[in-house]
Order: C-alpha cells, then sequence, then structure tokens
C-alpha cells in the first residue's frame, strides 16, 4: 500500500469543510480525516457527502467502550462508505476483536481498523505521572501494536517516531498512520511527539496526518502539496 498524506479536517462545520475542500482542483481530491468535531456536528451526512466528492475518509473516532458496545457501534459504522476508522488499543485485545466482528460487512469487505496507541500529545511525563504507565513510552506503543495484530486490525496509530519500532516488532506490512507531523517552522500546538513530513518518510510512516499545517495555512493548497513533495514524491 502506498504512502499517503491524509488531512485533518477538524473543522465545526460542513460548510467550513466544504469550503476549504473547494480550493482544491477538480482533478485533485486529498484522502481525509473526520474526527469527532467535525462528525458529531453533521453526522453521518458528511460521510456520504464527501465520497460522493470523490475523497478517500478516515473516520477517527476513537472507539473505547465494552466489548459488546464497540461492536455494535462498529457494525452501524460498517454502513458508512469509509476507507478507514479506528479505536482505542487500550480497551483490550477482545475489545478490538468485537470491533473487527461489528466492522466486517456481510460479504466479508470492511475498512482498514487500526487502533491508537498512545496520542501524540501524550509524553513520557504524563504517561507516567497521570496515566500511571511507567514503562517507556516506546514499549507502551509495541505492546498495544502487538494487541492490534493478535486482534486482527490492520494497524495503529502511533506518532512517527515510533512507525519504525512498531514495523520491525510486529510487521513490516502493518500500517502506521501518524498524526504529530509539523513543518520545520510550524507551531508545535499540543503536540509532544513530533516530526516533519520528510522524517515521517524516513521512520516508515506509511500515512501521514496533517491538519493545522495545512488547514490554518497562508495557502493551504501549496501546504497539502508541501506535504505529499516531503512525504510521498
Amino acid at each position: 500500500m502506498g504512502k499517503d498524506v491524509i488531512v485533518a479536517c477538524d473543522f465545526a462545520s460542513k460548510e467550513e469543510t466544504l469550503k476549504f475542500l473547494d480550493r482544491f482542483p477538480a482533478g485533485e481530491k486529498p484522502f481525509v480525516k473526520i474526527g469527532m468535531e467535525l462528525f458529531y456536528a453533521e453526522g453521518p451526512e458528511i460521510v456520504r457527502e464527501l465520497k460522493k466528492r470523490g475523497h478517500k475518509i478516515f473516520l477517527d473516532l476513537k472507539l473505547h467502550d465494552i466489548p459488546n458496545t464497540v461492536e455494535k457501534a462498529m457494525r452501524v459504522l460498517s454502513r458508512l462508505d469509509v476507507d478507514m476508522t479506528n479505536l482505542h488499543a487500550a480497551g483490550t485485545v477482545k475489545m478490538m476483536e468485537g470491533a473487527l466482528r461489528g466492522l466486517t460487512r456481510e460479504d466479508g469487505s470492511r475498512p482498514l481498523l487500526i487502533a491508537v496507541t498512545q496520542l501524540t500529545s501524550t509524553d513520557q511525563e504524563r504517561l507516567e505521572k497521570e496515566i500511571l504507565i511507567e514503562k517507556p513510552i516506546n514499549e507502551v506503543v509495541m505492546s498495544y501494536a502487538k494487541s492490534a495484530k493478535t486482534a486482527g486490525l490492520d494497524g495503529v496509530v502511533c506518532s512517527p517516531l515510533e512507525a519504525g519500532v512498531v514495523h520491525e516488532g510486529v510487521d513490516k506490512g502493518f500500517l502506521t498512520v501518524t498524526p504529530g507531523v509539523r513543518f520545520e517552522e510550524s507551531d508545535k500546538g499540543d503536540q509532544s511527539r513530533v516530526t516533519t513530513p520528510a522524517r515521517a518518510k524516513e521512520l516508515g510512516s506509511d500515512y501521514i496526518v496533517v491538519g493545522r499545517p495545512i488547514t490554518q495555512a497562508a495557502d493551504p493548497l501549496e501546504a497539502y502539496r508541501r506535504c505529499v513533495r516531503e512525504f510521498v514524491d
């Protein structure tokens, strides 16, 4: 599977989202992420609208609940024509297995399913003091990634800094979807574990998820194309 840049459409409304995407030429349809803010504001209809416009969609809702609830929720999400969706690996192998069952349609088809290991806003200090996990963050990410693989998932969400470790320790074909990507001159915002698009490529990320450096850029189209040049080309 080829590398790609996923644009995080973290907008509060359909109108803002379409206004942003309308800046792209007709033949240039970026892979987009629909997160909680936009999905909770607009519901499934925003997914249908963007699919109709020709975009691939990563539905980023990070499900985390008891296995039965997550399985039923994934069964509902399976009716949407998304290309990728996710949940928290911390919910256990049993929860992830339930999610996979729910997401798989009667004909055997399903979107890619990936598991969040640790958020890129979490650093070692927060991991230890607030989540009470004293292991090194790389070790925690690897453990969660192995659990996701055991559950039959396609990959994980991790920082680019851990992408190579996951490929080496789990499977080279196990997908790494990596937020926490910024240009060298960009503000880190609330992210802790970050790299540039070029560095993410070197580290082995399969997909990078880029939000504010593109969506809040003076020229979003050029910022997106710069990401593609540095990460894909």
